[in-house]
């Protein structure tokens, strides 16, 4: 008997050896392999990113270089001056803009004499001759400029003219008169006109203006539209009396004669669609709306000889001047056209890209002509006005109606030629191309159909390159801001592809503008915006942007807890028997 319950308790014993063992066996597995394993496998993947490169990147110092070619004609030199030619010379200028922010141009002066061949070209041409003859037969290299240095008096230069940009990269630039330090007296006016043909701090403060606010109120506003891959631009002619007004334009001539050369010379900006559309009012309540009694408006009561007047379809009254027999639009009243035309217009389909709008308007017989006038009182030359993040409208006035004329409606051909002339001036300026303040006594040639210089273009593609840059820096330090800050964010490797490239694009394209190369330049910050935009947008960065810990630990404790409570509730028996083993001894004591 005493040897059966010896062996029952050693087969107890082994028993809860083994159960011990298991418990331990499972706890184990369950700590080393099964723990570890579940956590690599819900862990959010996060591709490694250029958190340094990115860091670097958000302290933009630009170094920018032009590359000038300065050339001595016959006679500007004294002789012994002549034998130190040629030579160069380095020109800086430094524009702080804020902690993180600075300019430093640089202008690379190379001196030489001229040529025979291009002495002669300026013996015996024009000066408009001589700018096409002195261009070289594959054009100067973007972003640089050559000046041409012809002596005091020359004829070349009409009178009261100091010098003369062409429609190329080049100009000629009449030497002082009785200068005894040329070069000295040279470097201010050298420096005026670099500038006028390349950048001006003013120029690239409004391409850094997200880096660095504008200093004047509301300049923002008048900022031109932000650099894009593309834009839609859209003319529609608005007719809200089509019974007086049978209008006709020959629009599609018009954009092959004018438009078109304008957008070739800037096609390497970005892609530009040009469409165009016809808006007319049919009956009371057509594009214009219903005919309303004449409302008193926020700058005074609008005055019409009618008992019953009514608002145009540009949504705004005018005043009826009797002593011009003529309505008037006041400029303060133009803020509110925009909403009213822009809902009375067809829409577009939609686009990712930003949409310029011109319209011609036609006024209605009832409120013909129709004058803008400005702050002084007096009308508009042209007759229109534009805003810088919209378009640009035209007010088209028909001739008045002859003794002979009673048959309505009137056959009314555009001048596409004048109302071109208003819109190509519009569009450079939503474009921001202007040449800004040129330096007395300049003479500027006129681009001619092209609508823009090859000069004005660099100096477009200097603002863009520079806002390129500066919008791939935000956009990248706000993106490495917002994943550090949201760690539940998957990061794939191709967005980290993207950003890296971006990265690098955007480097390059500091290097670049180091050393002066414009056109590589663009084009590596045109990459650097593009592969910034699409890792900042990549639709994978918002799978599990409403998916934090606590929500993936709420779905997997149901799966684990009833596994674990056995394995837990083992341990813990284990931990109270080997605790109980361990005060019996006292007791027995």
């Amino acid at each position: 008997m005493a040897a059966e319950a010896r062996g029952a308790a050693a087969r107890d014993a082994a028993e809860k050896a083994r159960g011990k063992q298991a418990a331990l066996s499972f706890a184990a597995m369950a700590v080393l392999v099964g723990l570890p394993l579940w956590w690599k496998t819900t862990e959010t993947y996060r591709a490694a990113l250029p958190d340094a490169e990115i860091a670097e990147l958000d302290a933009l110092l630009f170094q920018l270089m032009v590359p000038v070619s300065v050339v001595f004609a016959q006679g500007v030199l004294p002789k012994d001056q002549e034998r130190k030619v040629p030579f160069q010379q380095v020109q800086q200028m430094e524009i702080p803009l804020n902690a993180k922010t600075g300019v430093v141009a640089r202008y690379h002066l190379s001196f030489r004499l001229i040529t025979s061949q291009e002495q002669a070209l300026l013996s015996q041409a024009s000066v408009q001759e001589a700018d096409k003859g002195l261009q070289p037969a594959g054009g100067l290299p973007v972003g640089s400029l050559a000046i041409y240095v012809i002596p005091p008096g020359s004829l070349l230069l009409p009178q009261g003219s100091e010098m003369y940009i062409g429609k190329h990269r080049s100009a000629i630039l009449s030497a002082p008169l009785g200068a005894k330090d040329l070069l000295g007296a040279l470097n201010d006016r050298l420096q005026q006109l670099i500038q006028a043909m390349s950048f001006t701090p003013e120029t690239l403060v409004e391409a850094l203006a997200n880096r660095v606010p504008l200093g004047q109120p509301g300049a923002e506003w008048k900022r031109p539209f932000k650099s894009s891959f593309g834009y839609e631009i859209t003319f529609s002619l608005l007719n809200p009396d089509p019974k007086a007004h049978d209008v006709h334009w020959d629009i599609e001539g018009a954009l092959q004669r004018f438009v078109k050369p304008l957008l070739k010379k800037l096609s390497p900006l970005a892609e530009f669609s040009v469409d165009s559309q016809v808006g007319e009012a049919r009956g009371r309540e057509g594009v214009g709306g219903s005919r309303t009694l004449c409302p008193v408006q926020a700058d005074g009561p609008c005055f019409s000889p009618h008992p019953r007047s009514s608002t145009t379809q540009l949504g705004v009254t005018p005043r009826f001047d009797p002593t011009s027999a003529s309505y008037t639009l006041s400029v303060h009243s133009l803020p509110h056209v925009i909403n009213p035309v822009e809902a009375r217009l067809g829409s577009s389909a939609a686009s990712l890209y930003p949409v310029l709008n011109f319209l011609l308007y036609i006024p209605e017989r009832l409120h013909s002509p129709l004058y803008i006038r400005g702050k002084d009182g007096a009308p508009m030359p042209t007759n229109a006005f534009h805003s810088p993040r919209w378009g640009g409208i035209m007010v088209y006035n028909i001739e008045p109606e002859g003794a002979n004329e009673t048959s309505l409606p009137r056959k009314v051909e555009v001048d596409m030629v004048r109302t071109m002339e208003v819109f190509l001036a519009q569009l450079r300026l939503l474009f921001g191309i202007s040449s800004g303040p040129l330096p007395e006594g300049a003479l500027l040639e006129s681009p001619g159909n092209e609508g823009l210089a090859d000069w004005e273009l660099d100096r477009l593609l200097w603002s863009r390159t520079v806002e390129n840059v500066a919008t791939v820096s935000t956009t990248l330090t706000s993106l490495a801001q917002l994943l550090d800050k949201i760690g539940n964010i998957v990061i794939k490797d191709a967005v980290a592809s993207e950003v890296y490239h971006a990265v690098e694009s955007a480097q390059q394209a500091m290097t670049e503008l180091s050393l002066g190369h414009l056109d590589s330049a663009f084009q590596a910050s045109k990459a650097a915006a593009t592969s910034s935009e699409r890792a900042f947008f990549d639709p994978s960065l918002l799978h599990l942007l409403y998916f934090p810990d606590d929500q993936k630990f709420a779905i997997y404790i149901p799966l684990f807890l009833p596994m674990a409570v056995p394995i837990l509730l083992s341990l813990a028996k284990m931990v109270l028997e080997r605790k109980q083993r361990r005060k019996e001894p006292t007791k027995m004591d």
